[in-house]
């Protein structure tokens, strides 16, 4: 078995593809932009507003970028229908 399908069975793969999981990184993007912008005029700030953009979009999206990493699945809904 290779890493990606290891990862794409695992709990955590599991959580993070779920409706929950894609909740949390829309709100967790949210919560860096907007920490982000109180940072305005700091080089911090910009880091992470640019930073905040990947599991925003990733979670609007339904992507895992995790998976693609570990050379799997992008689409969270591939992922979702791997067999256990």
């Amino acid at each position: 078995m290779s890493i990606a399908e290891s990862f794409g069975r695992s709990g955590f793969a599991r959580f993070v593809n779920s409706p929950a999981g894609r909740i949390a990184r829309v709100v967790v993007g949210m919560v860096l932009i907007i920490w982000g912008y109180t940072q305005a005029g700091s080089g911090m700030g910009v880091v992470l507003i640019i930073v905040g953009f990947v599991p925003l979009a990733a979670g609007a999206l339904d992507l895992c970028l995790i998976s693609a990493l570990l050379g799997g699945p992008i689409s969270g809904a591939k992922i979702r229908g791997q067999k256990k």
